[in-house]
């Protein structure tokens, strides 16, 4: 991945398009800080793939675990002591 400056990114975009659609990632720096990143069409399509899926929820996830786990023992019992004494 190349970085180069948006002055110089101004200057020679016709070269950095070429470099993107070549699938190189160019990123673009503003004041010496990564601001974008210029990337081919077919990398974009593939972030916005990868970002639309439908992903299952952390609950949903957990309801996955194996049903051979008895979830009413002791062990999953949740301990409402409290964890150490303080002064109110």
């Amino acid at each position: 991945m190349s970085s180069i400056g948006l002055k110089e990114a101004k200057a020679g975009l016709s070269g950095l398009v070429d470099d993107a659609a070549s699938g190189e990632f160019v990123t673009i720096t503003r004041h010496g800080k990564p601001a974008a990143v210029l990337v081919s069409v077919e990398a974009a399509e593939a972030a916005r793939r990868a970002l639309a899926k439908d992903r299952p929820s952390l609950v949903a996830h957990l309801k996955l675990f194996p049903a051979d786990v008895d979830l009413d023992d002791e062990v999953f019992a949740r301990n409402r002591q409290p964890s150490r004494e303080i002064e109110v």
